[in-house]
């Protein structure tokens, strides 16, 4: 058939409008749903960030700009996922609205999606836990925190790595899909825990007393009690150690402020201790001589010059 005949143009008119009329309004319904689809997705995004955002500045405090960002980083990952996968089936449906057959299509699509999900499964699991670390709050850029069994300053956090520098300097990387435990010094609030050892000899109820007062002090301070969240707790004698008695308390504190507030804490106590005259020990050994294990005494004589020789 030539096409240069009435007949084959006629024959392709007649197929066209045929089409036109059973396939071409359900692909114009199907162009339409899915820009709707689309729309309706993005206002659920929008929405879902809003709520994520306020979520994240109720649980972490922090201040909003932060948790704008961490809200708009997890709904750009949602947004596009979906967006691909809307795409995805508007384009099947189309190609079996025009007669192709996407049976071998879909099949090579779900080989070659498999080879990638066994090659790029690692790439996967870190992505994948990355946004859930981002979605759950674990930690923030700024947190001090203890990731397998490393601590230090949280850097930055993205999806496939949480980057962290500890107290010399030393950068450490971490995937996120291996990261199997996650300890946060500073979520809400922080703490410092003292074990203060004194010698046996002082009176336990005075040593408390010397602390309680320290820290009431420090709560005091212009330059400290706005670090300060509680006052301080003293829970008591906490154990009997070779050369000490230690006695256990803890002072809470704005997040990463608790070194510093310890830190002060301590001099503090020191000082009131040396005017106190309470004695903090050194390790000391103490000798005994003889069956009936009495404490050996020493005595020392001392000769002056004027004795006799």
């Amino acid at each position: 058939m030539q096409i240069t005949t009435l007949d084959f143009w006629s024959n392709l008119l007649d197929k066209l409008y045929q089409w036109s009329i059973t396939e071409l309004p359900g692909i114009l319904i199907l162009i339409v749903a899915t820009f709707i689809v689309l729309k309706a997705f993005k206002a659920f995004t929008n929405r879902l960030k809003k709520i994520i955002s306020s979520r994240l500045e109720k649980k972490s405090e922090a201040d909003s700009g932060e948790s704008s960002k961490r809200a708009n980083t997890l709904m750009n990952i949602l947004f596009g996922v979906g967006r691909v996968i809307i795409w995805a089936i508007f384009v099947m449906i189309l190609l079996k609205k025009l007669g192709v057959d996407i049976g071998p299509i879909l099949a090579g699509a779900g080989i070659l999606g498999l080879a990638i999900g066994f090659g790029a499964q690692e790439l996967v699991r870190d992505f994948l836990s990355g946004f859930f670390i981002l979605l759950e709050n674990q930690i923030r850029t700024g947190d001090v925190a203890i990731i397998n069994g490393t601590g230090g300053l949280v850097e930055d956090i993205e999806l496939r790595t949480t980057t962290l520098r500890d107290f010399s300097g030393t950068t450490h990387i971490f995937q996120n899909g291996k990261i199997n435990t996650i300890s946060n010094m500073t979520m809400e609030w922080s703490a410092m825990v003292f074990d203060i050892g004194v010698a046996y000899k002082e009176d336990p109820e005075q040593v408390i007393s010397i602390m309680k007062q320290v820290g009431e002090d420090l709560a005091n301070d212009p330059d400290y009690r706005d670090l300060i969240v509680e006052p301080l707790e003293v829970f008591g004698v906490d154990q009997f150690a070779d050369s000490a008695v230690i006695i256990k308390a803890r002072i809470k504190t704005k997040p990463i402020q608790q070194w510093t507030v310890g830190r002060e804490y301590k001099k503090r106590l020191k000082y009131a201790f040396d005017q106190n005259g309470i004695e903090i020990p050194f390790p000391h050994t103490t000798v005994y001589w003889g069956e009936k294990i009495n404490p050996l005494k020493l005595q020392i004589e001392k000769q002056l010059n004027g004795d006799s020789q």
